[in-house]
């Protein structure tokens, strides 16, 4: 006989703890600890023999898994190249960032290329569901819809040789199994839930969809191991005062990380956009202080983007730091190296950072585009509004090569750029953009502001 006993599972991290506490000794997260129960096998009883497994040798014949499209290029391209058979994919985002409306467009579209589909809502009821799905100017026969939470129930209808080819379950959070006594969104019940509908995918070929929720830090919610069992992690970002949506994959077996999709939510839903570069650029008719373009790259895409700069005479004794859209601790590093190695004062000033288009950089190929624009705002001189800037910057000064500078220039120059700033760099064939190498960070301020830059200089020292 099987004995219950109980157990306390932070709902942030997953660890486990033997008695209750107002804090996580993992993850230091308060109020978190929620009291699970669980059976105990007693010792000595076993489950029965073990099957033999069969081993394939690593130079036999194994077929390369076969992607099949969605119709909508941009998931397609964050995907690898489209959807796997049998593969389980989870996407999370903050609430209302788009999650059910791209799923949804992507099995009305898959369902017009002859696809099965299954759409099982544990948070919206068949009526509503329907009802967006019309709002949106969709529909199709092929896609089936259900609301439902239980996963015996879901498992028992999809479970059979007719299954339908792809699935999408929304949301993970509040599916249950009814052999577990734990609440739904709990621990053990959704890192058991997921197990099962995977298994369910893996023996029937089944692309599964997983919606997950996330927690205030922008993580997605429930145990870590969650994201482990998952063939993709695709995480939906967006700021809710930019129409702009990014698709970016953390993690994929199938395909290459850090790629991404482009959306622009309307009011017929999420659209497509196949050039995001000329979005994320505002108009240079009109040359400002304080904006650098910088070349960029996200997985395997050239993204060109426009770094806007503010500096402002501060009376605090600690100048304010304000960032958007980077790494506040580069930003600090970056002031330092301006600071030290090349003679300008920014510890009077504040400092304000934004990366406009409401997208997030993480490249440190961003350094040299950050430093031109803080070096413009604080001379009030504009930059050169047809040129391009990207490269690291080390702690010395120096200016260091960065991965794939030829695709960013391409980039530049199909979007009607003239010159760029870049790393020193062998030749490229074939380029009509016109090269200024940066050695260090000095010599691009003495190429970008020559001798009005030094005056001022001097009076910052």
């Amino acid at each position: 006989m099987a004995k219950s006993s109980s157990q306390f599972v932070c709902q942030s991290c997953g660890a486990i703890h033997p008695k209750w506490g107002g804090q996580c000794d993992a993850c230091q997260s308060w109020n978190t600890l929620v009291e699970e129960s669980i059976a105990t096998t007693p010792k000595g009883l076993t489950t029965g023999k073990g099957h033999k497994i069969s081993l394939v040798g690593l130079d036999g014949d194994i077929t390369d898994a076969k992607r099949v499209p969605t119709g909508i290029g941009e998931l397609d391209r964050t995907l690898g190249g489209g959807l796997v058979a049998g593969s389980a994919v989870l996407i999370g985002g903050d609430p209302g960032i788009g999650k059910s409306t791209l799923l949804l467009q992507a099995v009305m579209r898959a369902a017009q290329n002859g696809l099965a589909c299954a759409y099982v809502s544990g948070e919206e009821s068949v009526a509503q569901v329907s009802l967006r799905s019309r709002r949106l100017g969709l529909g199709n026969p092929n896609v089936q819809l259900a609301s439902a939470t239980s996963v015996r129930d879901i498992i028992s209808t999809l479970d059979k040789p007719d299954a339908p080819e792809i699935v999408i379950i929304d949301s993970v959070q509040t599916m249950y199994l009814d052999n577990i006594e734990a609440a739904p969104g709990t621990v053990s019940q959704v890192r058991a839930a997921s197990h099962e509908l995977i298994k369910m995918a893996k023996k029937r070929g089944i692309t599964l969809f997983l919606v997950g929720h996330v927690t205030k830090d922008g993580q997605i919610a429930g145990p870590r191991v969650l994201e482990h069992m998952v063939d993709t992690v695709l995480y939906f970002e967006g700021e809710r005062g930019h129409q702009f949506r990014i698709l970016r994959a953390v993690k994929n077996r199938f395909g290459g990380t850090d790629e991404i999709g482009v959306f622009e939510m309307t009011d017929a839903g999420l659209k497509e956009v196949p050039n995001p570069s000329s979005l994320f650029l505002s108009s240079r008719e009109n040359p400002i202080s304080g904006a650098a373009v910088f070349a960029g790259m996200e997985g395997s895409r050239p993204l060109l983007v426009e770094i806007q700069a503010l500096v402002a005479p501060s009376y605090m004794s600690s100048p304010r730091r304000a960032v958007i859209g980077w790494d506040v601790n580069r930003l600090s590093m970056i002031l330092a190296v301006l600071e030290t190695r090349c003679g300008i004062r920014f510890s009077d000033k504040e400092v304000y950072l934004n990366v406009a288009g409401g997208i997030r950089i993480n490249e440190p190929a961003a350094d040299l585009a950050v430093a031109a624009a803080l070096l413009s705002a604080l001379y009030d001189m504009p930059l050169p509004d047809t040129s391009v800037i990207f490269g690291e910057i080390g702690l010395s000064g120096e200016v260091r090569a960065v991965s794939r500078m030829e695709t960013r220039l391409k980039e530049a120059e199909k979007l009607g750029f003239k010159s760029a700033y870049l790393p020193k760099t062998p030749s490229y064939k074939g380029l009509t953009l016109t090269l200024k190498h940066a050695d260090t960070v000095a010599s691009l301020a003495r190429e970008l502001f020559g001798a009005a830059a030094r005056k001022k200089v001097v009076a910052n020292v």
